[in-house]
């Protein structure tokens, strides 16, 4: 998956980030979005209809089949190099809700969903840097979701009318997300 994606899932971040996509991609209120850990990673995605009742897509623990789905939709690829699920083999499937004092940063990004304008930019930007910085040796895996916290805190979320008011936004956190690392960092030094 690669480093940065690896930690955007131990701080489940990239759920948060997906939460936000749902939401404007498939125009569904965030409270109709909820996310659910799953230990096995079977299930790669599931949408619950009017009638209660649940659509999954399942598979085995590989991000190339929804990867996958994305790039070729409508069509399906033949991905007969990869396994097959057997669910005889795979066993009890288990799901829970997230614990948001374990993971902050699935919080975060609810909050900056609910905030709207830029704080999704600036909570996605703060996250690059300190991801990054965490990576490079700088920050404490727990400083990442703190870091975050401070920008989205220290932000004025506005409306934008375009994508450079984004970008500005971005540029603001990220150089905030720096000056929070300088100063965690600079209390060990």
């Amino acid at each position: 998956m690669g480093a940065k994606i690896t930690i955007d899932s131990a701080t489940m971040m990239n759920k948060g980030l997906e939460v936000i996509e749902a939401r404007w991609l498939f125009d569904v209120p965030p409270e109709a979005i909820s996310v659910v850990v799953h230990p096995q990673s079977i299930v790669h995605s599931m949408v619950e209809y009017r009638d209660g009742s649940l659509v999954a897509v399942m598979a085995i623990p590989d991000m190339t089949i929804p990867i996958a789905h994305v790039l070729a939709y409508p069509e399906l690829l033949d991905l007969g190099h990869l396994p097959r699920l057997d669910l005889v083999d795979a066993g009890a499937l288990t799901f829970e809700r997230p614990d948001p004092v374990r993971f902050p940063c699935l919080e975060l990004a609810y909050r900056a969903l609910a905030a709207g304008g830029t704080m999704p930019a600036v909570a996605n930007a703060a996250n690059e840097v300190a991801v990054a910085r965490f990576l490079d040796g700088e920050i404490r895996f727990t400083e990442i979701a703190e870091i975050i916290r401070k920008a989205m805190n220290d932000h004025q979320p506005s409306d934008y009318r375009d994508v450079a008011e984004l970008l500005e936004a971005d540029a603001w956190a990220r150089k905030h997300a720096a000056g929070s690392v300088r100063a965690a960092v600079a209390p060990r030094a």
